[in-house]
């Protein structure tokens, strides 16, 4: 067997290599296709077979029910276990949900915009280095030990407490505590404080995208506008968002989704009321309705694929 070798413009053929490993080298070079194929079929056969298969098996579930009599799962396509969503308490934990994880997106890319843009724009050298350990450090620690610090922190007898206390505020926050919807006995078991800590978790989800984005915007671009008479905010409007739009859509991709499906953030913080990631806990482990659980799967599901549709029109993925 022998191997075609090119060099200085001249062909000389070459004896094949002897062994095993000599005649593999020789055939994936003759055969490119072969050991891409080699390479790809584990990763897609397990992506396959453990994702989109247990996916498949999840949404075949959601058109079973449960028999109301004996408890049992019953085996017959329907629709039923979908009605079950509209209904007033299934259908408000859903959109208690949405609004959380669209809240916690809004705020998440108002508080990184200011901070992707100084990295972008103006942190240079070792100023740089302490960007990016800030933004990173958090995301180093065990997530539940951040949950629970923050549990405590947010507690009636916490720091933050005892700091408006001792800036004779606490007047301010009992009046927060006392609003209808997002308060509560403290800032540990109310909606507030379940909507602090999702952003802490997810804000470097954001910061990330947004700062690579800035860092890809022309600074002669932005000379050009005030060079053209434009005013800060009409360069801001104009010029700076639009094209750090696709990094802002693509941090708001990950805050978004991981709003949608997290369970343990308000299982240990926030008030009785069950989000999606709860219910579907509650009714696949503790009431055993595994279709209904499985419905409530599907929900985060259909609603992540109509916002990466859009988020890919706005050119999101472009920045990840």
């Amino acid at each position: 067997m022998t191997a075609l070798i090119i060099s200085d413009g001249k062909t000389s053929i070459l004896p094949g290599r002897s062994g095993v490993f000599g005649r593999l080298s020789d055939a994936f070079w003759r055969h490119p296709k072969l050991l891409l194929f080699l390479m790809l079929t584990p990763p897609l056969l397990w992506l396959g077979i453990i994702y989109i298969g247990s996916l498949i098996a999840l949404l075949l579930q959601s058109f079973f029910s449960i028999d109301d009599f004996s408890g049992l799962v019953n085996y017959e396509f329907t629709l039923s276990t979908y009605a079950q969503l509209l209904s007033p308490t299934n259908f408000d934990i859903i959109i208690r949900t949405v609004v959380m994880a669209a809240l916690v997106t809004v705020a998440s890319a108002l508080i990184a915009f200011p901070i992707a843009y100084y990295a972008a724009r103006y942190a240079r050298g070792k100023w740089k280095v302490l960007f990016y350990l800030g933004v990173m450090l958090p995301l180093w620690s065990s997530y539940l030990v951040k949950i629970y610090a923050w549990k405590l922190i947010l507690a009636k007898e916490g720091i933050l407490t005892w700091i408006f206390e001792q800036l004779h505020l606490s007047w301010l926050l009992d009046g927060v505590l006392n609003l209808p919807v997002v308060g509560g006995n403290s800032l540990s078991v109310s909606y507030l404080g379940t909507f602090i800590v999702f952003i802490y978790i997810w804000l470097p989800y954001m910061i990330l995208p947004t700062q690579a984005a800035l860092e890809r915007v022309p600074g002669n671009l932005i000379e050009a506008s005030a060079d053209l008479g434009a005013t800060p905010r009409q360069t801001f409007r104009t010029v700076l968002l639009p094209l750090a739009l696709p990094g802002i859509v693509a941090g708001s991709i990950f805050t978004f989704s991981l709003t949608l499906g997290d369970y343990i953030i308000p299982q240990i913080i926030g008030s009785s009321r069950l989000f999606i990631g709860q219910a579907v806990y509650a009714q696949q482990g503790t009431a055993g309705n595994v279709p209904l659980a499985a419905a409530f799967s599907v929900v985060p599901i259909v609603i992540m694929a109509l916002y990466l549709s859009l988020a890919k029109r706005l050119g999101a993925f472009d920045a990840l």
